[in-house]
């Protein structure tokens, strides 16, 4: 069975006032002082924790993991973990994909960041956003490229169930997921062709960055990619959620695509040639709606309800996720998630309700800690 691996990014937030706080050194502290201790006691192999771009982010990836149940405890764990490394420094820690509250970020140092931030400008100051990537296991680069050219039209559904940011700068953005339009202004991010073949992957890859935009591989930005650390698929479309269950929902749904692309591949099925210029209109509708409003249908590109288009993706990747033992949970979680909503009509409810975006920021920091 194939494994699969999250990551996501959180937000670091004022304890008083929900405010994003730059204080990703002193948690990151924490967790060295915590891992240390640990180490010393019980023979401990450091913690999850890492930088990102900005100081008001911390990032975490999980192990890679075959039983979604083990998925949702790590995420979970790791979560709660962060939560304590933040209190340390009067902050928590809010699954967020972008902050409500008005926010001007703070570039962390070193020479890769100061690099960013002089090569793309405003683009890289503005750009605090978090996301949930999902990384799962492939046998080689030629199944993992035959992977990535099946899966294209269906990621704008994970993009609308995930969307967790409809506000930004303390507007409501009108979209669900805000952050997926702000991430696309790097110019390596966002829908890219089919493209056929492992060597024709990487010879794009090595062209792009060849042409200086690009600093390295890392800044390869695309909707979903090839690792370049892991021999995985990295699908990147997904708002970091607030509920721990959604990340699951995503990666088994996620795991289901690749499983299907996969023998659809070796079947000798070849991709759907839909248009990069459609499929960026699939993307952009998906940030806009949500699970709010229509959809493009992942097979047809025309509108559809959300309801309609997450059914698709789950009958599309339905014998994989029998074959995994997922089914049952998929199928408990779109439920769960159609009645609940995603966590962009959480974050509205709460506001609507009377709810100041503070206290929507204090609320989803409890959330994203299962409070």
């Amino acid at each position: 069975m194939r494994s699969v691996g999250v990551e996501e990014e959180l937000l670091l937030v004022d304890v008083r006032n929900g405010s994003p706080v730059a204080v990703s050194g002193a948690v990151l502290a924490a967790a060295d002082r915590s891992a240390w201790q640990h180490t010393v006691r019980a023979g401990g192999a450091g913690h999850e924790f890492e930088h990102e771009l900005q100081k008001e982010q911390l990032e975490f990836a999980t192990k890679p993991l075959t039983d979604m149940g083990e998925l949702r405890e790590e995420i979970v764990r790791i979560r709660g973990e962060a939560a304590r490394h933040a209190a340390s420094a009067d902050a928590m820690v809010a699954a967020v994909a972008t902050s409500p509250l008005p926010v001007q970020p703070s570039l962390n140092a070193g020479p890769r960041y100061r690099w960013v931030g002089e090569q793309f400008g405003l683009t890289a100051q503005e750009q605090l956003t978090c996301g949930c990537h999902v990384h799962v296991s492939v046998a080689s680069d030629e199944e993992g490229v035959a992977v990535l050219d099946r899966i294209r039209p269906w990621l704008p559904v994970l993009t609308a169930m995930s969307a967790n940011s409809p506000f930004w700068q303390g507007e409501d953005s009108g979209y669900g997921s805000y952050r997926s339009r702000v991430w696309n202004r790097w110019p390596s991010a966002g829908p890219v062709d089919v493209f056929g073949s492992a060597d024709r992957y990487h010879e794009q890859v090595r062209t792009m960055i060849e042409t200086g935009v690009l600093r390295d591989e890392g800044m390869i930005y695309f909707d979903a990619r090839l690792s370049a650390t892991y021999p995985t698929v990295e699908v990147r479309v997904a708002d970091v959620c607030l509920d721990a269950s959604t990340p699951v929902l995503l990666a088994a749904l996620i795991r289901g695509l690749v499983e299907t692309a996969a023998r659809a591949w070796q079947d000798g099925q070849p991709p759907a040639r839909i248009g990069t210029s459609l499929m960026r209109l699939a993307s952009w509708r998906a940030g806009r709606s949500g699970l709010d409003g229509p959809l493009l249908h992942p097979e047809t590109m025309r509108e559809t309800s959300a309801e309609q288009a997450v059914e698709a993706l789950y009958e599309h990747v339905r014998e994989a996720l029998k074959d995994h033992g997922d089914d049952e949970r998929v199928r408990e979680g779109i439920a769960h998630l159609h009645e609940r909503g995603n966590g962009a009509r959480v974050q509205r409810r709460l506001h609507t309700e009377g709810r100041s975006l503070a206290s929507v920021v204090t609320r989803c920091a409890e959330m994203t800690v299962g409070r």
